[in-house]
């Protein structure tokens, strides 16, 4: 991919730990670094980094898609039940894959740990 501005804008935006960013997030805040990008050109390049693997589609909640930038294997996620905080858990392993003879009629092809529970700030 080229570097524009507005990819690097992006790529400002996404940097750091535990970034776990909605689309409308991660727009707004590209939007106070360069205040003429457009919605459109947000959508599109989170779905093509998406594509390329260079960033996570997360679905931790159930409504609401996230973006994670961390792509690393075996990092999973904590999910603070009070303040919705997500945090991520370096496991340094994947998820345990899914026994494929206890259930033939399941055929996984991700796996992904969520835990759940309070945060430092909420316990």
């Amino acid at each position: 991919m080229r570097i524009t501005a507005q990819r690097r804008a992006l790529a400002s935006v996404l940097h750091g730990p535990n970034v776990h960013l909605t689309a409308d997030e991660i727009f707004d805040r590209a939007r106070h670094e360069l205040p003429e990008i457009s919605r459109a050109t947000v959508y599109n390049t989170i779905h093509e980094l998406t594509r390329l693997g260079e960033l996570l589609e997360l679905s931790l909640d159930g409504r609401s898609k996230r973006y994670d930038p961390n792509v690393q294997p075996g990092h999973h996620h904590f999910v603070c039940r009070s303040c919705a905080a997500i945090h991520d858990v370096n496991m340094g392993q994947p998820a345990p894959a899914l026994d494929g003879q206890a259930h033939p009629e399941l055929h996984a092809d991700t796996a992904h740990i969520v835990y759940g529970g309070l945060c430092a700030a909420c316990s």
